[in-house]
């Protein structure tokens, strides 16, 4: 009875934190509350920070996350906070070109009264040394735009070069309506000031911004109006499952710092190939396309510009030291802390949601104190990778198989509890799938590699067992769980070879830590 009222009242919180978090975006956006229609089709009019779009759109709605906390800009954010490596830390705006400074003018396209009203800004995180930027009336040159097509099949493509995936652009590839006709919309000094360079040998955002020019609103002719709001973004290392992530998490919180009332469109400014993770930027964003795929110029009413995975948090902090620990929502809701967050967690539970897999699983049943328990164990398969690759995965763990063999051969007998090892070939499984084993599973087993990245998405209580061998000694995994508030257990190895009874008594000691 008593667990009953705790998990009703961590129910009737969520449902309160929730409209609390409607109640305040719903005050700010009060057009959206009068605008309602069909639940496929919503008039949508961007206001935040006081810019106006309206469209007509079948954008994916933000799903309700238990771990959601309002991403409202707060000037007062501390540098260095967990909230400003996380969270909405761009707190310094610049205005580069307001809306409505242009006037309202025929678009040149054969359509009449419609105002282009270019606009242009950025946010930037000091902590970050990075900049979200966003901008209306603005046009894509595709030809103006040197890589290739982009979104082939993986073996249409092999041998092809990275250098020829990378975009390089043409000075006026991108156009923006405004009154200084022909100049560039940004100086090199904001450039270096904002958009720093950083250690990326090819800072492909900077280059794009570098490229836009200011245009007559009678020379702004479009072959296509993307109406909707969206993301474009490059990708580098697109097959590697932890720089994706990466690129995942710029683009949400792109997506979040400029308020966006649902989940934006995507354009891959790149011509990088087709792989099995774009089944996930599908399924967290609202449709995707590539900038060599519109057939002529290309306008915007609303863009985003996301940061390179390279400047997010989960990437900077393999290098420098990022002091944040994992916490509730509940938590913070109620007592701020500057060294906790919630929005890896956050993320994760995105993840899951946008594969409709449910978000109030409570573990304190299903995990702790069960008589049932799921361990994963993560393999590394070869596979073709991208056109560079030979398919061939560069062992961690010399003896894998070896190890699962044993821990299937104790599981079976283990009489404490039920234990079902589950065989993580991830190769063999969609992004769905893959997700749904990360989220029921109460420990995570697995060598050094980028699939052990999917515990973002684990669950809270979830254990993590990584196997790490003496030439990857790297901090990818045990930052990822002090971030998400996991319990992580390392075995360092001399070599690459485990011990299989060694992997198994660790395995002992969190089973029955957690009650098995």
């Amino acid at each position: 009875m008593k667990m009953n009222n705790k998990y009703l009242k961590f129910f009737i919180f969520l449902f309160l934190l929730n409209t609390i978090t409607l109640s305040l975006f719903f005050s700010s956006h009060p057009h959206l509350f009068h605008h309602q229609h069909h639940p496929t089709t919503t008039i949508i009019t961007t206001t935040h920070h006081h810019y106006h779009t309206t469209t007509t759109t079948t954008l994916k709605p933000w799903p309700i996350l238990p771990s959601y906390l309002p991403w409202s800009l707060n000037p007062n954010t501390h540098f260095r906070s967990c909230e400003s490596y996380f969270g909405n830390g761009f707190t310094r705006q610049i205005h580069l070109l307001k809306p409505g400074s242009t006037g309202s003018r025929r678009t040149g396209n054969g359509r009449t009264g419609d105002n282009i009203n270019g606009w242009f800004r950025c946010f930037y995180s000091e902590t970050l040394r990075s900049s979200v930027c966003e901008g209306g009336g603005i046009r894509m040159h595709p030809d103006k735009i040197k890589m290739s097509s982009g979104g082939e099949v993986l073996e249409s493509v092999i041998g092809r070069s990275e250098a020829e995936e990378l975009p390089e652009y043409e000075f006026g590839a991108f156009d923006v309506d405004g009154k200084r006709i022909g100049e560039r919309v940004v100086s090199e000094e904001f450039l270096n000031q904002f958009v720093e360079r950083g250690g990326v040998e090819r800072h492909t955002m900077r280059e794009l911004i570098a490229s836009m020019r200011f245009v007559r609103a009678d020379e702004f002719v479009c072959s296509e109006w993307v109406e909707e709001p969206t993301l474009l973004i490059t990708r580098f290392e697109y097959a590697n499952l932890f720089h994706t992530i990466t690129d995942w998490y710029s683009a949400y919180v792109s997506s979040r710092v400029t308020g966006l009332p649902n989940r934006p469109q995507l354009v891959f400014i790149d011509g990088h190939c087709k792989t099995q993770l774009e089944e996930t930027w599908n399924a967290v964003f609202s449709g995707l396309r590539y900038a060599k795929n519109f057939s002529g110029p290309v306008c915007f009413r609303h863009a985003i510009l996301s940061p390179l995975g390279y400047e997010t948090a989960m990437f900077r902090g393999l290098s420098e030291n990022i002091d944040c620990d994992g916490a509730s929502a509940h938590d913070l809701w109620h007592k701020p802390d500057d060294k906790k967050t919630a929005r890896i967690s956050e993320f994760g539970e995105m993840i899951r949601a946008a594969f409709s897999l449910p978000l109030h699983q409570q573990h304190h049943s299903s995990k702790s104190g069960s008589r049932n328990h799921n361990v994963l164990f993560v393999r590394r398969e070869d596979y073709l990778a991208h056109p560079r690759h030979a398919g061939k995965v560069q062992s961690r763990l010399s003896n894998e198989q070896e190890v699962f063999d044993a821990l299937k051969s104790w599981s079976g007998s283990h009489s404490e509890c039920k234990i079902n090892l589950i065989n993580g070939l991830f190769g063999h499984m969609s992004m769905k799938e893959q997700v749904k084993a990360i989220q029921d599973a109460s420990v995570i087993v697995g060598a050094h590699g980028a699939g052990l990245t999917h515990i973002v998405s684990a669950t809270p209580e979830t254990e993590i067992l990584e196997i790490i061998s003496s030439e990857y000694r790297r901090p990818h995994f045990e930052l990822i769980s002090k971030w998400k508030g996991l319990n992580y257990h390392p075995i360092y190895l001399s070599g690459s070879h485990a011990s299989p009874p060694v992997v198994i008594n660790k395995l002992r000691d969190i089973l029955k830590s957690i009650g098995c």
